[in-house]
């Protein structure tokens, strides 16, 4: 349809050109053109439509991002400024020409040429006409001077009056009687001249006394009329001819004047008619430029647009595009084949490093498998210290996830390893081993951590750090030392006591009453070896209990109600600390040693009341606060004691359940060691944290116990069915 379009404007625009400039038969009148304005009219207004919805297509598809889209709207952009610029150019020009020749036809010169021209016949006639009036006046004036020859002798008269007139060079002379309307006389040059009678506004004119003069108008004749003086009503008539080729001339000048002026008036509309003409053709010839430019981009983006979709598939991973090549397209056909040819080798290496990565994958699956069932943590390590790969055990140990490792160097993610990951960067063998103390949530814990490197002749190779948790080991090993050290002392040191206390009581029974000098020094003295052997007799027997813990009996109990009990008894003895409880509704039922854990909350309530009366010593007496919170969460149940305390020192924080470790100056440091002894019999934790903010301002110390709700090997469960077969038995 478009193409047809254009075929038709091209021939209308090339009619229209051959019309105008005469090359057809067809004259160019006024109808002829406005029926070929109609007509460029309408195949212009139908090629701007077809253009202009096109024009918005590209637009919209730009708009909408489409491939090529925008490529396509400057190609086109540009194909209609080059086609428009000269069309421009070209109009410019033709309408100064046009200007500039209309300013040659019009000008005064021109003008002055045709008015002379006219000037000139017009004068020979006027002075034809000159001689005439001079001819006919004196000739009226002889003929008033024979009225009487013109009634005696009409011969004569005529006679006279044709010498006179040939003398004058008349072509005709007459005499008229207006009253009858009859010629009394005439005279003619030759037989061809013919009478015409002259107007009557020549007549009246003449009849009041004046010399009538009329040029020529259809002959070359120029009449005369005058009222002759002595005659009654008679008016003398001549003609004189004049040259037929001026009479000629000066009416193809004034007819050619006449269309000069007309012209003149029409100068405007001229300019008008060629510019309307002129903008028809240029405008068909335009658009079909402008559409066989947009037909000529069509045809050059569409290969280009292919290929942008195309990558753009390909960029999405569809590497089984292929595109159309077409035959004779040039280098957008090369273009083609060599993008296919990248498709397909871009398949092929994909297709190989699928594989590749599989068999990785297949590998690095095993590796972590492997990996996962080791108790110990793994961390490796490339050339540069980037940590590139940890197994679930280290981030367990750690308490830390995955995404804060990887990817991070191991000083700045675990400086606490920094120095043996140095030594063993800088050992020739590349391994290194040692012990570390690492803070994994609010605890230290003991790590024993080794570094090695993977066996590589390559320069660069990377590390492997494994490191487990022996916390619990180097615990148990302390607590079995100090345990059997508390043996060897409550037995060395209990069996001298009780001879020395007797003998220091029996020494003040006996001995009181004889001494005379100073009795009150030998009281005191007394008293202070029974007291201090008594504070020595409580230390030997908290040696022997911490070296004798019994195992736990777990039964089931309501243990918001045993740690209740437990707290009775310090608020009855202590009224002037503050004591506050939380409690859930209801029972929290849970498998524990009801003697163990208050033990253990007891030993909690002496600690805190130590650590207050440390702070208080200290100057700060701001009062007494202990806080007991019981909770349960999921399988756990949970005791917090907090205080309003000294609170707990941040290094070192973890060995202070070790046994004698204490930071006070009467203490045993056996009460958390203790503490934590009872909580390894319930497969619990003890934890060591700082106050909470909302209590006190977050100053004091929170002791936390943790153990589960139901023991896996419920010990009282275990004797009774051990009794059954004896009672049948």
């Amino acid at each position: 349809m478009g193409l047809v379009l254009v075929m038709l404007a091209i021939v209308s625009g090339l009619c229209t050109f051959a019309i105008l400039t005469g090359l057809t038969p067809i004259t160019p009148t006024p109808q002829v053109v406005i029926t070929l304005l109609s007509i460029n009219g309408a195949i212009v207004a139908a090629m701007a439509l077809m253009i202009g919805w096109q024009v918005l297509y590209l637009l919209k598809a730009r708009r909408h991002g489409v491939p090529g889209a925008s490529l396509h709207t400057r190609i086109v952009a540009s194909l209609s400024l080059f086609a428009a610029v000269p069309a421009v150019i070209v109009a410019l020009f033709a309408a100064v020409t046009l200007d500039r020749g209309l300013d040659t036809w019009f000008s005064e010169r021109t003008q002055s040429i045709v008015d002379s021209a006219i000037t000139v016949a017009e004068s020979y006639l006027s002075e034809q006409g000159d001689i005439a009036r001079n001819d006919i006046e004196a000739i009226a004036n002889g003929i008033a001077q024979q009225k009487s020859v013109f009634e005696n002798d009409r011969n004569l008269f005529l006679r006279r009056l044709a010498t006179i007139s040939a003398l004058r060079s008349l072509t005709a002379a007459y005499l008229i009687n207006q009253s009858n309307k009859r010629i009394e006389a005439s005279v003619t040059a030759n037989r061809r001249v013919t009478f015409e009678s002259p107007s009557d506004e020549m007549f009246r004119r003449a009849a009041k006394g004046e010399l009538v003069v009329e040029g020529p108008i259809n002959r070359n004749l120029i009449r005369a009329i005058v009222k002759l003086k002595n005659f009654d009503n008679h008016f003398l008539y001549v003609y004189r001819s004049v040259n037929p080729e001026v009479i000629q001339q000066l009416a193809k000048a004034r007819a050619e004047k006449a269309e000069y002026d007309k012209l003149l008036g029409q100068r405007t509309g001229l300019q008008l008619t060629f510019a309307l003409m002129y903008s028809g053709v240029m405008f068909v010839f335009l658009l079909a430029a402008i559409w066989l430019g947009m037909w000529f981009a069509d045809r050059l983006v569409e290969p280009i647009v292919n290929l942008v979709g195309a990558a753009r598939r390909v960029s999405t991973g569809q590497l089984d595009v292929k595109v159309d090549v077409r035959k004779g397209a040039g280098d957008l056909a090369n273009l083609g084949s060599t993008f296919n040819r990248m498709t397909e080798q871009l398949q092929t290496q994909r297709d190989e490093l699928v594989a590749t990565n599989h068999q990785l994958d297949e590998r690095r699956r095993f590796s972590e498998a492997v990996l996962s069932g080791v108790s110990a943590g793994v961390i490796g390590l490339d050339p540069h210290g980037v940590i590139t790969l940890t197994n679930r055990s280290a981030l367990r140990l750690l308490s830390i996830d995955r995404a804060t490792l990887t990817g991070k160097t191991l000083p700045s993610a675990l400086p606490q390893m920094e120095p043996l990951y140095r030594k063993a960067c800088d050992s020739p063998s590349g391994n290194a081993q040692g012990q570390l103390d690492i803070r994994v949530g609010s605890q230290e814990r003991n790590f024993v951590v080794r570094v090695t490197t993977e066996r590589s002749n390559e320069d660069e190779h990377g590390y492997v750090v494994t490191f487990d948790d022996i916390t619990e080991l180097v615990s148990a090993q302390r607590n079995s030392a100090w345990a059997d050290i508390a043996r060897r002392i409550a037995h060395e040191i209990k069996n001298p006591l009780t001879p020395i206390q007797l003998s220091a009581e029996r020494l003040r029974r006996k001995y009181s009453k004889e001494i005379k000098s100073d009795p009150k020094v030998f009281d005191q003295c007394t008293e202070t070896i029974i007291r201090q052997v008594g504070d020595i007799g409580r230390m030997v027997d908290e040696f022997s209990s911490f070296a004798r813990m019994p195992s736990a009996v777990l039964e089931t109990n309501n243990l918001a109600t045993v740690v209740r009990e437990a707290m009775i008894l310090q608020k009855a003895s202590l009224p002037e600390v503050e004591f506050t409880s939380e409690f859930p509704e209801g029972r929290i039922e849970a498998d524990f040693d009801r003697r163990l854990i208050t033990q253990a909350v007891i030993n909690l309530v002496k600690n805190a009341l130590e650590a207050i009366e440390a702070r208080q010593e200290a100057g700060d007496d701001n009062g007494a606060h202990i806080k007991v919170a019981v909770s349960h969460h999921d399988d756990k149940v949970q005791i917090d004691i907090a205080d309003n305390g000294i609170g707990l020192p941040k290094e070192n924080r973890g060995r202070l359940v070790e046994p004698y470790m204490t930071t006070r100056e009467k203490g045993t440091g056996l009460g958390l060691a203790i503490v934590k002894r009872i909580m390894e019999e319930h497969d619990g934790r003890l934890e060591l944290h700082d106050a909470p903010a909302e209590f006190e301002g977050g100053k004091g110390a929170m002791v936390r116990l943790l153990f589960p709700r139901k023991a896996k090997t419920n010990l009282a469960d275990v004797s009774a069915a051990e009794e059954k077969p004896k009672v049948k038995a």
